[in-house]
């Protein structure tokens, strides 16, 4: 598995060829789902991709459904005004896919809509088989087909996505249903399955329950046949946060554990999630009584098929990830640790700032910014690794029906934040993830649609810390005088996370204590430094004698 295996300036692996996937299927079947997931899929994956959806095509050229012939969606024989008019918006929606693969260089192209009759599907093979893009490149075509006979997925389908299209704006509920209803039964009388061997196709039955490989041939179209294999479009939230501070920050191969301060913003975030979740739930149910919401919309728990839906929590096993969820563990969720989701290596370079770098690595230091996503440090792992390591953790993501937090630093929620939103790889660098913010992204029928929840201000809660350090110092007192008892107070909680956090505020004392007394070199003339430079220094030193000690690698 690789992803991406290598990036290019046109946004096309030279090895794939150009593909026109096609979907095929009766209404609400999750088409439009699918190719949106793919989409995504592919743009991760570096590839040029585009979806390009037919209704959508008709609706900006003729407008809305109350501006057509009546016998537009209708099933038989037509008017010859309206076969004229179909046959019009099908040639210049063709044309919009040409521009793609000619005049923007496009390597994919998933053509969403119904192709429910053979002759149609004979039809798009012709147009599209015959052609050549203006490089010359042959298109291949395969068409994945979503099947589904299970009344209740139908329904979330129509109630979530179909009904709240722009052909039922300012319709009453209830009416768009029945309306969509009718359409569905319409195109059920000419709906043909596809059966001919000779063609490449997928076919996802009852999201995914079983599926039907034909005929599948080369590099992308297998990569796409694997992704398809692990989807589904059933509701579910994905959130992402950094995890807490660290007694010694920016130092890999020291894997420190949380500061004191970090303790309290791991139980802050159990809090604020649980308190997220529940509040969703409860408003959901607040609306749904009072006719607002439709059954198939995607809050927690409380769509078709996912009720008591629950939260797993995936970490990686890095000290300060790993008990950034322990509070999480202590309630009854259940805690993954996974080891593609450690942090980035940055080898040699690892500790050092970046005037030190410049100085050391000028070099690599200009490489870096030449190539930020696959530049990497001796020893190091550039994005471009980072990225083919986590790839299984995705397909775990698609794959799975709770909903996920993951815990991690930064590094490694960008190439997520990247997948979820479709983002380009080079674009990866750039994401910002904010120490204190949670990230809830739901995926849709149209893409992922991405909130962020402030719940700490870092900057703040260190300011606060510093403040009351300083002034315990210039009273002469070691320790803050909130913390005095905290041995005492935490001999009868059975909570291990409990037990660790008062641990580090004790070794954050020990810290303290220690620059004071001298086996440091800060003194009282360096009242200025922040506590949290004293806990690093005291616990760098510390933990490089260790490390030196035990054979570690420098």
């Amino acid at each position: 598995m690789a992803a991406p295996l290598y990036t290019t300036d046109s946004g096309q692996l030279w090895h794939a060829g150009k593909i026109l996937v096609a979907t095929v299927g009766l209404p609400a079947r999750g088409k439009t789902h699918l190719s949106h997931a793919l989409e995504r899929y592919l743009r991760w994956l570096g590839v040029k991709t585009r979806v390009f959806s037919l209704g959508d095509y008709r609706r900006k050229v003729l407008g809305r459904p109350g501006d057509l012939p009546s016998d537009y969606f209708s099933v038989g024989e037509k008017s010859a005004e309206t076969e004229a008019l179909r046959l019009k918006i099908l040639e210049g929606f063709d044309e919009t896919v040409m521009q793609f693969f000619d005049e923007e260089g496009g390597q994919v192209v998933i053509y969403d809509a119904n192709n429910g009759q053979q002759k149609g599907r004979y039809a798009l093979r012709e147009r599209f088989g015959k052609k050549e893009t203006t490089t010359g490149a042959k298109i291949s075509i395969m068409f994945l087909e979503p099947i589904c006979n299970d009344p209740a997925i139908i329904e979330a389908n129509v109630r979530a996505v179909k009904i709240s299209s722009p052909d039922y704006f300012g319709w009453d509920q209830e009416k768009a249903v029945q309306d969509f209803y009718k359409r569905i039964e319409d195109h059920e009388k000419e709906y043909e399955t596809i059966e001919n061997p000779s063609f490449p196709y997928i076919k996802l039955i009852n999201v995914g329950q079983r599926i039907v490989v034909n005929n599948i041939q080369g590099y992308l179209q297998s990569r796409i046949c694997f992704f398809l294999m692990n989807v589904h479009n059933r509701g579910r939230t994905i959130y992402l946060v950094r995890a807490g501070e660290a007694l010694v920050e920016h130092l890999y191969k020291a894997d420190a554990d949380l500061s004191s301060l970090g303790w309290d913003y791991a139980e802050e975030l159990t809090n604020f999630a649980s308190a997220l979740r529940r509040n969703a739930a409860e408003s959901a149910i607040e609306r749904a009584a009072g006719g607002d919401i439709t059954p198939g919309g995607h809050v927690p728990g409380h769509g078709p098929g996912e009720e008591g839906r629950i939260l797993e929590v995936w970490t990686s096993p890095r000290k300060r990830a790993a008990h950034t969820c322990a509070f999480f563990a202590e309630r009854g969720y259940k805690v993954v640790e996974r080891s593609q989701l450690s942090e980035l290596n940055p080898g040699v370079v690892d500790g050092m700032t970046a005037e030190e770098i410049k100085q050391r690595y000028p070099d690599e230091w200009e490489k870096k910014f030449q190539e930020p996503y696959s530049h990497r440090f001796p020893r190091a792992e550039s994005y471009h690794d980072l990225s083919v390591r986590i790839e299984p953790v995705i397909f775990e993501l698609e794959r799975a029906t709770n909903d996920i937090l993951i815990v991690a630093q930064s590094s490694v929620l960008r190439c997520l934040l990247a997948y979820l939103q479709g983002l380009k790889p080079h674009e990866i660098p750039y994401i910002e993830v904010h120490e204190g913010e949670l990230i809830e992204c739901s995926p849709t029928a149209y893409g992922v649609k991405t909130t962020r929840h402030r719940f700490w201000d870092p900057e703040a809660k260190r300011s606060e810390r510093d403040e009351i350090f300083f002034r315990q110092q210039r009273l002469g007192n070691t320790f803050y005088d909130d913390d005095e008892d905290d041995e005492d107070d935490d001999e009868d909680d059975d909570g291990s996370a409990t037990r660790n956090a008062a641990a580090a505020r004790k070794e954050d004392r020990d810290a303290i204590t220690a620059a004071k007394e001298g086996h440091l070199e800060v003194g009282v003339d360096h009242a200025g430094v922040p506590i949290q430079q004293l806990i690093n220094t005291f616990k760098s030193t510390k933990l490089n004698a260790n490390a030196c000690t035990q054979g570690a690698p420098r």
